[in-house]
């Protein structure tokens, strides 16, 4: 083999290296002999052998919309209002409105008889810190002691004058209860436990132990009558 000069071994060498990277560009091009720039992917992976709600630096991530944020507006957050219930001591300035069931006590009081007749005054109290009114007839009605009724629902008595009574706090109105004696009548007789009484416009009822005996329900002037409210106790 005939000897080869330095030189041209060098510029062997020159030419083979230009190869070599010619070859290396075209590789790591995009297939049109243009180099690529760097691309930056939004992918979701995970960080690597991390905690999956991580973020990559180690903090947990949490769900802006997540229970854990998420604020409260059930009735525990509502800001406390002001009752308008019994303890309520204001008065409307339109004047007074009528008392409710809540604000009131109810007791029988002593018999007044006279001409064959049983007499009991029906008492309501305004037992609330505000002055109210009642008007009317009371609703009544003797029950025994499993809460049935005994006899019909009294009626009431005609020609009474209708008044608005004002019940200022620990003041009272009566309206009368009356029977005639079931000695005299001959009516059916039970004995009564309760006598619920129904404010006048009012639906919730209230109870008073009925210790006054017999009452008259059924047969001859077995009728219970009620007559409207006064200012007072009547005693």
């Amino acid at each position: 083999m005939a000897n080869t000069s330095p030189s041209l071994r060098r510029a062997a060498l020159l030419v083979s290296a230009v190869a070599v990277l010619g070859l290396t560009t075209t590789a790591c091009g995009n297939g049109s002999g243009t180099v690529s720039s760097p691309q930056t992917q939004s992918g979701t992976a995970a960080p690597a052998g991390g905690d999956p709600s991580a973020d990559g630096s180690g903090t947990p991530v949490t769900s802006s919309s997540g229970s854990d944020t998420t604020t409260a507006t059930g009735s525990d957050s509502i800001s406390p209002t002001t009752s308008s219930g019994s303890s309520t001591s204001t008065t409307s300035t339109s004047g007074s409105s009528r008392c409710h069931t809540s604000e009131l006590r109810a007791n029988v009081g002593g018999n007044d008889p006279g001409a064959g007749q049983e007499n009991f005054p029906i008492v309501l109290t305004n037992m609330s810190g505000r002055t109210c009114t009642v008007r009317g007839f009371p609703g009544a009605a003797f029950v025994n002691a499993s809460g049935t009724q005994l006899g019909a629902n009294p009626v009431r008595e005609s020609g009474g004058t209708v008044t608005t009574v004002t019940l200022k706090p620990g003041r009272s109105a009566w309206a009368g209860l009356t029977f005639s004696n079931p000695e005299i009548s001959g009516a059916k007789t039970a004995t009564p436990t309760t006598l619920v009484v129904t404010p006048p416009d009012e639906k919730d009822p209230l109870k008073v132990t009925w210790t006054n005996g017999a009452v008259p329900v059924s047969g001859n002037s077995s009728s219970v009558r009620l007559t409207v409210f006064s200012a007072g106790t009547g005693a």
